[in-house]
């Protein structure tokens, strides 16, 4: 599908030339950014495929709609046909009508559902990761790693450090390697929720009760962010998601480092973690 993404970048390129910002090519939003998040993932790759077929298919129709009715504004106009035709049916034209819908729609179709299935099926996965949705709040599980957990909190304005983007930087990021394949179990303890990583190719919701699941294979290292998905409540907008990919060999050091870290907080005493609960339960109602 080069031919779609020559075609969207050449788009790209007349709304710079128009005095508007370029493709959002980046690991997170940008300002009044178009089109789609650059792919670190294969299921965010055939998502780029996917999305550079209904281009082409779009610009052709939008084409053919716009040629058609320019014919037919010259060709019928009152002062070339003063006599109107009264033909009412024409059996091949509402034929090719019909049928070139439903030829449209296959093409979609196959790849759709080719799509679909990949991003459902999880390869065989060498390691797990289990995502818990709170209002408002994420909180992560590595069972494969000793099973410890953490909470991931967004920072507020005045937590910031120079050069991390507002509304989405949190407290404790997911550690994830590249080159792996990660089953994602999902799940949530209150109401519906949505985990969505754009430039992975994540998107799925988080409910009470049951657990979904997904994959994710992350081609290159880098941080990467996203957000909850599903109105879950008036701090919706107040959960993102951060994800940083390194190498394995940096994943095994931060296990290491995780597992003696946590251990530790689990082990403190009642009063600290009571403390602790305070706290986060103050940062997440706070609304910002």
């Amino acid at each position: 599908m080069r031919f779609g993404r020559t075609l969207a970048r050449f788009a790209a390129f007349l709304f710079v030339l128009a005095g508007l910002p370029a493709v959002g090519l980046a690991d997170q939003p940008i300002e009044w950014g178009i089109g789609l998040q650059e792919a670190a993932s294969p299921v965010m790759e055939r998502m780029h495929d996917f999305y550079d077929l209904l281009y082409i298919i779009i610009m052709l129709i939008a084409v053919f709609v716009t040629l058609l009715l320019a014919y037919v504004m010259i060709r019928f106009r009152a002062s070339r046909n003063p006599v109107p035709s009264k033909t009412s049916h024409n059996t091949p034209l509402e034929i090719a009508w019909t049928v070139i819908p439903v030829f449209i729609l296959l093409i979609i179709a196959i790849p759709a559902f080719r799509l679909l299935y990949f991003q459902d099926r999880v390869q065989d996965a060498d390691m797990t990761l289990k995502v818990v949705g709170h209002q408002w709040y994420w909180s992560y599980e590595y069972p494969d790693q000793g099973g410890f957990t953490f909470d991931s909190i967004m920072l507020a304005d005045d937590e910031l450090e120079p050069g991390q983007p507002r509304l989405l930087t949190v407290d404790e990021k997911v550690v994830l390697p590249v080159d792996t394949n990660i089953r994602i179990l999902m799940t949530a303890d209150d109401v519906l929720h949505a985990w969505a990583v754009p430039a992975l190719g994540v998107k799925t919701d988080t409910v009470p009760g049951r657990i979904n699941e997904s994959w994710v294979r992350i081609t290159r290292e880098g941080t990467y962010y996203g957000q909850c998905s599903e109105l879950c409540g008036v701090n919706h907008g107040f959960m993102p998601i951060q994800v940083e990919a390194v190498s394995k060999e940096a994943f095994q050091a931060w296990v290491q480092q995780a597992q003696e870290e946590y251990a530790r907080k689990d082990e403190a005493p009642r009063a600290v973690r009571v403390a602790a609960n305070d706290n986060l339960d103050r940062r997440v109602g706070a609304g910002r």
